[in-house]
């Protein structure tokens, strides 16, 4: 059988408890640096803790150091490794070659031991068969696939290698290839692969001909739809999908809670109706919570992306924040009272947070103070005007639910008791076994005083056996008394239950399996000709690496990039297509060279119609 993993993203501890809570088979959260979040660090003892927790249910506790490096920071780094290894932590996620390289044969004077599985990031932008098996060679014990594949693609890949392969399923998507963005860099001077992306992609841009005529005014023209995959897991498992990963490691605990908890039913439901063939990646059965909506989450919409091998209307122009559920049309508006024309089945609750967008194309919010039927009466809102669309953002009612029903995750298990009765003494055999297969047992003294009622007896011992304990869900599997049984108060078969327990916390959880590879040399077969600057080679290890796969004459990371007429993304995103005006699908008149402005700055549009692939590439440089 094979493990479905749901991947959980974490900005802190906390939140990484709530997503195992919730369902998670496991998370990826950043250590204290090199993350490709610089504002999702976490210190050591904190990830220490997390895997602690995560460990009991057999779940996995992924590091990212997924940034590019520079030749100061290598010695660091491997500490880092090294910290988060002994903290437990159960992968590393890579962006940066030179993170192999040390792992296999340290850095300096340093040769300690590197046993954690690597990951390769999906900043390495993973989209063929030849990438994926240069990567596995390598030693990567799992690939994480660009998010611009079809399934057939995905399928492609899964044929020419033996390791795991991950593959995002819900939330943001970067316009471009992952991990090859310089447009960020370009305009800001900060860099995507160092963790500091300033998300150019959801700017407002104008759309601009070769004539200088204004197509499209102050749209957030490369700014994509949410994905959301949670129909697809089936079709992505038969492709070969090992872990399904949810994005947002800067979101907010409750997104976490509702979005891990929506796709672990999923995935419950996918290995329940195929039970041997799937199986989750770790152990525990959650109970109770809150019923999960995406729709009442922060998204810009929907999207399946090019999953299917077909475009769509991919683009989030109008609003690159979340707007949320739409509610209604404003139909009057009066002094701190906004009157609304109520979308089907919508209900509104004190404190709900609306969005629209004005006149003037801006996303606007605000908080309605007190919401009944279809009013709504707050502060005044300047910008809104009659006829706008309102969505809702922030449903109160809902995300009071989700605080104040939490998810109980526990590990099951099954108890067998066993008395017998030996010189007017009874004496109880008790063992359990969990569901991940750890099995205990334990003596016990059940004193000389026969139970008088021994059907009333042996029903209060199922009633006290059948109940939880820490993280432990028992319930009895057999009682065998052929002598009768004793009497014994709730309190001793309440404490048990609870021995039970603490010895079966003094075994491991047999978690599934871990796929770890054994680091290779690099070895000459580079998929391409040459390594550009896209390939963010940044110190001196990772160029080692790619001279030693054939490559002649690797560039240096942003080489090129910052030259007129550059590559700053590459994208099956296509501004043509959106706007209807593609010559080769859509039969549109071609429209010549077009051009995004941005505060002062011009960047060109480049259409590969043989690919069926856009670029946007750098301007002349200011004088």
């Amino acid at each position: 059988m094979r493990q479905l993993e749901l991947l959980a993203p974490a900005r802190d501890f906390q939140i990484g408890i709530a997503a195992i809570d919730c369902g998670a088979d496991a998370v990826y959260i950043a250590g204290p640096q090199f993350g490709a979040r610089q504002a999702a660090g976490n210190d050591i003892e904190d990830i220490r803790r997390l895997c602690e927790y995560a460990h009991r249910f057999g779940a996995r506790i992924f590091i990212t150091l997924n940034t590019i490096l520079y030749d100061s920071e290598l010695e660091d780094a491997y500490r880092f490794m090294l910290a988060v290894q002994d903290a437990g932590a159960d992968a590393i996620i890579v962006q940066d070659m030179a993170v192999v390289e040390m792992a296999r044969r340290g850095i300096g004077n340093l040769r300690e031991d590197i046993r954690i599985p690597l990951h390769a990031s999906t900043q390495c932008a993973i989209r063929t068969p030849e990438q994926a098996r240069w990567l596995e060679n390598l030693g990567f014990s799992r690939l994480i696939l660009e998010r611009q594949l079809s399934l057939e693609e995905i399928r492609a890949i899964r044929a020419a290698v033996s390791c795991e392969l991950e593959f995002f399923v819900h939330g943001a998507l970067c316009v471009c290839y992952s991990g090859q963005c310089y447009l960020s860099e370009m305009i800001s001077g900060r860099s995507a692969n160092r963790g500091a992306c300033i998300q150019a992609c959801r700017s407002r841009y104008d759309l601009v001909d070769s004539t200088g005529k204004t197509l499209v005014r102050d749209k957030a023209l490369l700014s994509l739809k949410d994905y959301n995959l949670r129909s697809r897991l089936k079709d992505l498992a038969e492709a070969g999908i090992t872990s399904f990963k949810i994005e947002g490691r800067l979101k907010n605990e409750s997104y976490v809670r509702n979005v891990v908890r929506d796709y672990s039913i999923a995935l419950d439901a996918l290995t329940e109706a195929w039970p041997g063939k799937y199986i989750r990646g770790s152990f525990g059965k959650v109970t109770g919570g809150f019923i999960p909506d995406t729709a009442k989450t922060f998204n810009r919409g929907y999207t399946e992306l090019f999953l299917d091998g077909r475009r769509g209307r991919w683009a989030a122009m109008d609003a690159a924040k979340s707007m949320g559920e739409a509610v209604g049309t404003v139909t009057e508006i009066r002094k701190g009272e906004i009157r609304l024309r109520t979308c089907k089945g919508v209900s509104l609750n004190n404190g709900d947070g609306f969005s629209f967008v004005s006149r003037t194309g801006k996303v606007e919010g605000f908080r309605g103070d007190v919401c009944t039927g279809n009013s709504i009466r707050c502060k005044s809102v300047p910008s809104l005007f009659v006829g706008a669309a309102l969505y809702r953002n922030i449903n109160s009612a809902f995300e009071k639910e989700m605080e104040r029903q939490g998810c109980t995750r526990e590990i099951g298990v099954a108890a067998t008791l066993s008395f017998s009765l030996t010189d007017g003494r009874w004496t109880l055999e008790a063992s359990a076994v969990s569901e991940d297969g750890r099995s205990v047992s334990l003596s016990f003294d059940a004193g000389e005083q026969k139970a008088d009622n021994q059907e009333r007896m042996a029903g209060l011992i199922a009633s006290q056996i059948e109940k939880s304990v820490s993280h432990y869900r028992f319930r009895l599997d057999a009682l065998n008394s052929p002598q009768g049984l004793p009497f014994m108060p709730s309190s001793a078969v309440n404490a048990v239950r609870r021995a039970l327990a603490e010895r079966l916390d003094t075994l491991p959880c047999k978690a599934h399996p871990l796929l770890i590879r054994p680091l290779n040399a690099p070895e000459t077969g580079f998929p391409q000709a040459e390594a550009s600057y896209r390939q963010n080679i940044s110190n001196s290890l990772s160029e080692s690496v790619y001279l030693a796969s054939g490559v002649t004459a690797p560039e240096k990371a942003y080489e090129l990039s910052h030259r007129e007429g550059a590559e700053l993304m590459r994208t099956r995103y296509c501004i043509r297509h959106e706007l209807g005006l593609c010559p080769v699908h859509q039969g549109a008149k071609d429209s010549g060279p077009l051009f995004l402005l941005n505060n002062g700055q011009r960047f060109a549009l480049h259409f590969d119609c043989r690919h069926c692939e856009m670029t946007v590439t750098a301007p002349a440089p200011r004088r």
